[in-house]
Parts: structure tokens; sequence; C-alpha cells
């Protein structure tokens, strides 16, 4: 009796349970089937979305205009060789500066001869030689310059330490001519007004700016100057000559204007382009 029981009970127990597992094996088959198809739609959405919003960035990059690369001083001279200064450019210079503030009148008297230009510099000279070039006399003008608060030569460079340089550069042609600096950096103007009260100064070198202070103090006089010498062509780290740095050229297109250009139109004073 017991063991037919126990089978009885083993088949009874087979058939609840066989069913039941086929049926959870058909519903987790079902199930599997619409989540991986769903998966493979959001990978294909995904994909297709990602291709539209490339293409939407190349047709917006296409239809904005690339913006130009403002050309450097060094690109420039990187595929041409430097040229020298010509009086040329210095007349563009003060029609560029002076051409749409100014009458017609007042141009004319801004413009500058070209009689009062000496030979520029053919970036073959040192400022030695090249003084002795243009100004064959003087020996002659250093010893008859008698007039205190003056120079006979006045050179304009872009910084304190291209005035070292020059300073240094131009004795095999001074002679016993007086050189004084006529820069701001670590001098004083008062100490600077009070040597040219005192001493006679036959050469002068500076930048624009203390030059311009000095005049409008009335402590550099411009009634002896005979010869005006611009460092044109001598360039910085940076490859910017004198007139390519803003507030440098500006302080020096004011100092022409405060009566340089007067006297050169005069015949009184002479300009040279080193």
């Amino acid at each position: 009796m017991g063991l037919s029981l126990d089978s009885s009970d083993d088949e009874s127990l087979e058939e609840a349970t066989g069913p039941s597992k086929a049926v959870e094996e058909l519903q987790t088959a079902a199930n599997s089937k619409p989540v991986s198809s769903e998966k493979r739609k959001q990978h294909t959405e995904c994909f297709l979305g990602a291709e539209e919003e490339q293409s939407k960035d190349k047709k917006e990059g296409e239809g904005k205009p690339k913006r130009r690369r403002k050309k450097k001083i060094s690109d420039i001279l990187a595929k041409s060789s430097p040229k020298p200064g010509t009086p040329e450019d210095v007349k563009k210079l003060l029609n560029e500066h002076f051409g749409a503030k100014r009458s017609v009148i007042e141009l004319e008297e801004l413009k500058l001869p070209d009689a009062c230009f000496l030979l520029p510099n053919d970036l073959t000279h040192s400022f030695s030689s090249y003084l002795k070039e243009i100004c064959p006399k003087w020996a002659k003008l250093r010893k008859n310059h008698k007039e205190k608060k003056s120079v006979v030569m006045l050179t304009i460079c872009s910084s304190a330490l291209r005035c070292l340089e020059l300073i240094k550069s131009i004795t095999a042609f001074k002679g016993d001519g007086k050189v004084m600096k006529l820069f701001a950096k670590h001098i004083k103007i008062q100490e600077q007004a009070k040597m040219l009260e005192k001493g006679l100064v036959h050469v002068g070198v500076g930048t624009p700016g203390r030059i311009k202070a000095l005049i409008e103090q009335d402590s550099l006089s411009l009634t002896g100057l005979k010869y005006v010498i611009l460092d044109w062509n001598w360039r910085d780290q940076k490859l910017r000559r004198l007139v390519d740095i803003p507030e440098i050229r500006k302080e020096f297109i004011d100092l022409l204007e405060m009566g340089l250009i007067k006297l050169c139109r005069e015949g009184s004073v002479k300009l040279g382009l080193y």
C-alpha cells in the first residue's frame, strides 16, 4: 500500500510540475524576443540620430564664412626680405595720419618737400659710417655750435635700449662732440633739463615721448638743430619698426608736428632715414 501510494504521488507531482515548467519556458522565450527587437531599434535610432547630427554640423560649418587670419609682420617678412625706408614712406605715414583730420590747406603745410630728405640708409652702413656720409662737415658744425639747451643732431629711436646701442656705435663719428641720452628710462626729466641748460650738447639720442616732453617745457630748443635722424629700419624682437608700435608712432608724429616739419619745409633741418 505504501509503495503504490508513493508511485502515484510521484506521477501526480510530475504531471503537476511538468506543464508549469514548460509554460514558464515559453513565457520567458516570448518575453525575450520583443526585448531584443526593442534594443535593436534603439541602437539603430541612436546611430541614425548621430549621422543626422554630423550632417547638420557639416552643413552649418559649410554655411559659415571662415575668418581670415590677420597677417603678422613676421609672416610678411618671412616671404620677403625687409626693404630700406624711403622718403615716400614718411610722406605716406603723415598722409594716412592727417588725411581725414585736416583741411586741404593744413595738409599742404604738413607735407615734407623732397629737398629736406638726405640719402637714406641702404642697410649696408653702420651708424657712424652713415652719419659720415650724410654729414661730411660735422667737425665744422660741432665747433660752431654755441647754443645751450639745443643740439645739432637729433636721433629718434623706438626704445631706451636701442638709444644706448646707437650711442655706443656713434663713437667713430662724434669726435669731441657731446652725446646726451634723451629717454625716460632711469633718467628724470629734471636732470636732463639741467644738463641741457648748463653745458653744450651736440647730439641728442632719445625716444619721441621724452624729446617731445623736453620741448614742451622749453628745456630743449630746436633753434640750433640741423639734422634729424630717424632710426627707421631697425626692428625689435617682435620685428616692429619705430612706426609699427602704435603709441611710439603717435608720439613720433606729434613730435614732427611740433616744429620739425616746419623747420624741414624752411630748409634749416635735414631729415635722414637710418
